[in-house]
């Protein structure tokens, strides 16, 4: 045995020294990740971990949005108030890791929301599932269906307040503001109205919850979770004025009901801007109670949707036409024969009379269709095709509410100059009662066409405030012819058949259209059934509203001086007086 000393080879003190070196690296690139975890699980994501441990009622407030308001104007006091809210009421749900016996928690909670064998089968297997934090289990839970709930003591079921929809005022007018109505799905969307065309705007965005679950789909409690909060929806303020609206809407109702039509219709725009004042429709509906009606009918707007033949309200337009294009004047005579025979077909006076030389502001006081034809053939069709347009006839408004119909003009389009003659007065075409609001708005406001306007401002969650401005649509006719007409239908009011439109001490500009209904199984027109309509402005010199009144199909007078010119009358004077607007002219 060699009397030298045993001594340690270097390369193997070498290749300890890295294996020790690696270890401690690797020691702490594991403390670095738990500590960045630590960071997110109690500074990055502590709302996400917090909400979970309290009761779950932090999640669901940041997962569902709250819904806008729908709000309208109080004019006298510059306040706004709701047409659209919400609510509170209750959300049931489950924390299936504290549900002691989900097969019976499920059975008692079928026998209080009514599920039949499936669903309750469903609800158990939810229940069971021991990882997962949450399940919802019923929307919508009443306060006295949750005292139900509550006595029947489950572990693991707790509730939280949520927002229902709310529409506080009754008889302002469901076709405004619409409903909010369960889908196929059993979610929740705008229908009709503002609720339909502004659904996304109002319902805002939902938030979520993501979680890495187990290969069963199970919860992983410690896994990666990320919670997006929810974005509230917006409100949405209407150019609406609540008295306005009230006033128009009682009205209306009133009328309906007296001449024991079939429905009616009202619309008020304020002419330069082309806001919309008040809009309604009768019979109504209540957003509230929106499956209490006995036709899905109802819910369409009739200002917006029910295209009719207009009659002679539409006559000042085609007189407008042939004034602007220089073809007649107010004081250009005719001789009315009575009749005008075009092609196969013979026209008459609604009268069935002669009335001798005429001139045109007399055609549209004594509302002759031999003399607007006259005026039409002096014109020329294919131009007074063109003043239609210019008018918005034939296309929609782009008013900011579902359900609108653009009418139809196509008949126009034909070689036959029947059609433009019965055109003329309002027959074989088909407008709404918003295109002809705002075509008499066209004329009220010196013969610029506007863009019908029924939102103010979008008021968002975030303080931004979104706000509306009025639209020119085009110049339908020039100034001067607007101020002509304008003076011509003040003269109907006064010598012709619009007397009952109206108001002492005032100057009112308009004209009756009583309109034949057409033969839905075939051709002509119905026997004895009628549309009474009255549009016009006031103060003439100054319009401060343009209306349209339409009663339609009423059973003891056919004519619109009886019907649907009173009505106007009535709201002409409430809105003279509620807007302030001074008589310019004594009263007799």
């Amino acid at each position: 045995m060699s009397g030298r000393p045993h001594r340690k080879h270097s390369y193997g003190q070498g290749a300890d020294d890295r294996r020790l070196r690696v270890f401690r690296v690797v020691c702490m690139l594991v403390v670095g990740i738990l500590i960045v975890r630590l960071f997110g699980l109690m500074v990055v994501d502590h709302g996400t971990y917090a909400a979970l441990a309290s009761g779950q009622h932090g999640i669901f407030q940041r997962l569902f949005p709250t819904r806008g308001n729908i709000l309208i104007h109080d004019m006298k006091d510059g306040s706004v108030l709701p047409l659209a809210t919400n609510q509170p009421l209750y959300l049931v749900y489950a924390d299936p890791r504290a549900v002691k016996d989900p097969i019976e928690t499920a059975k008692g909670l079928a026998g209080v929301f009514g599920y039949d064998d499936t669903k309750t089968l469903a609800l158990s297997e939810r229940l069971s599932q021991k990882k997962d934090p949450y399940e919802p289990i019923e929307r919508r839970v009443s306060e006295s269906m949750l005292a139900r709930v509550s006595a029947l003591n489950f572990a693991g079921i707790q509730s939280t307040r949520e927002e229902t929809r709310l529409y506080p005022e009754k008889g302002l007018g469901g076709h405004v503001a619409g409903f909010l109505g369960s889908n196929a799905d059993g979610s929740l969307s705008g229908k009709y109205g503002v609720e339909g065309y502004f659904d996304a705007v109002l319902a805002g965005k939902i938030g979520s919850l993501k979680s890495e679950r187990d290969i069963s789909g199970r919860w992983i409690a410690v896994g990666s979770q990320n919670l997006v909060p929810a974005e509230d929806g917006a409100d949405v303020l209407l150019t609406i004025d609540r008295t306005i609206q009230y006033f128009a809407c009682d009205a209306l109702r009133r009328a309906v009901t007296a001449h024991q039509a079939d429905s009616g219709s009202v619309v008020i725009v304020e002419p330069n801007s082309g806001r919309i004042l008040a809009m309604c429709g009768y019979p109504d509906f209540d957003p509230n109670h929106y499956g209490n009606v006995e036709t899905i009918r109802v819910f369409n707007n009739p200002v917006l949707f029910d295209a009719w033949e207009p009659g002679s309200i539409f006559k000042p337009l085609t007189m407008a036409a042939a004034i602007d294009a220089r073809a007649v004047s107010p004081n250009t005579l005719y001789e009315d024969t009575g009749t005008v025979h075009i092609d196969k077909f013979d026209i008459m006076n609604s009268d069935k009379k002669a009335h001798g030389i005429r001139s045109m502001t007399q055609v549209l006081e004594q509302s002759l269709n031999t003399g607007v034809i006259f005026a039409m053939r002096k014109t020329g069709k294919e131009l007074f095709k063109e003043y239609v347009t210019r008018f918005g006839f034939g296309e929609r408004t782009g008013i900011e509410l579902d359900t609108e119909s653009p009418g139809n003009v196509s008949s126009l389009e034909r070689n036959s100059e029947i059609y433009p003659a019965t055109a003329s007065f309002g027959q074989g075409i088909t407008t709404t009662p918003i295109q002809i609001a705002m075509a008499f708005s066209a004329i009220a406001n010196g013969g610029i066409l506007k863009k019908p306007q029924i939102v103010d401002e979008i008021r968002y969650p975030d303080g931004r405030v979104e706000t509306r401005e009025s639209d020119d649509v085009r110049r339908a006719i020039e100034s001067k012819t607007a101020r002509l007409v304008g003076a011509m239908m003040i003269s109907v009011v006064e010598n012709g058949h619009g007397k009952k439109a109206g108001v002492p001490g005032y100057y009112v500009a308009g004209k009756t259209g009583t309109a034949q209904i057409p033969n839905p199984n075939g051709p002509g027109y119905l026997e004895g059934v009628s549309s009474g309509s009255f549009a016009g402005f006031a103060p003439a010199e100054d319009p401060k509203f343009v209306m349209l009144t339409r009663i339609d199909r009423p059973k003891d007078a056919p004519y619109a001086e009886v019907t649907a010119a009173p009505l106007f009358g009535e709201i002409a004077a409430f809105l003279l007086q509620y807007l302030e607007v001074p008589p310019t002219r004594n009263i007799r």
